[in-house]
This record gives structure tokens, C-alpha cells and sequence, in this order.
């Protein structure tokens, strides 16, 4: 698991690749958010173009990352969701709590 940081404006974008599972996939996603939340940074991208695998250690890493953000007064957005990433946060209707683009710019326009 790898995450690679860029900052547009008041935003951080975590540009993650590899898998988020159980270990060093989960623990990397926490600390980079938490690390963006205590530099004062409220409004995070998590880019998971490059993300091949998640598991369900990974998809409750994503919703404790969503709740220690938005309990911050925060916004995570989730960017470019693979198709396999997609199918399984509709199946297990996260879909409904994330808010996903395919698109940076729109992403970006969503945090105001």
C-alpha cells in the first residue's frame, strides 16, 4: 500500500494505490488521513484509481475514516472508485454514505 500526497487549495488528495487490507493497507489509510486532519486539513480526497483489492477490514477502515473526519467537521470524498471498488460499496450500500466522483474537478467543486 502507498500513498502519495498532493494539496490543491485547501484540499488534500491522498492518491492511494496498491490494496487496502487488513494491516499495513488499513493502518496506511488512517494515518495519512489522521496525519491531514491534525495539519488542520478538513477537506480530503482519497483516490483509489490505483487501489486493486479492498476487503471488509478495508471497507470499515474507509467508514472510521468517513466518521473521524465528518466528527472533525470534515469532508472525504472517495475519487475514481474501480469498477470492482464501486460494486462492492453499492452491495454493501455505502454508496449511500460516501460521496463518489469520477471526475477530480467535480470532486474538488463538491468541497466548496
Amino acid at each position: 500500500m502507498n500513498i502519495k500526497m498532493r494539496i490543491i487549495g485547501d484540499v488534500r488528495i491522498l492518491d492511494c494505490s496498491g490494496k487496502i487490507t487488513l494491516g499495513e493497507g488499513t493502518t496506511s489509510v488512517r494515518t495519512a488521513v489522521l496525519d491531514a486532519l491534525k495539519s488542520g486539513t478538513k477537506k480530503i480526497i482519497l483516490n483509489l484509481a490505483e487501489i486493486s483489492y479492498i476487503d471488509s477490514s478495508g471497507v470499515g477502515e474507509l467508514m472510521s475514516t468517513y466518521t473521524s473526519v465528518v466528527n472533525q467537521g470534515g469532508k472525504l470524498r472517495l475519487l475514481h472508485l474501480t469498477k470492482k471498488i464501486r460494486e462492492l460499496l453499492a452491495i454493501t450500500k455505502l454508496l449511500t454514505v460516501f460521496e463518489a466522483f469520477d471526475d477530480e474537478k467535480a470532486a474538488l467543486a463538491s468541497l466548496g
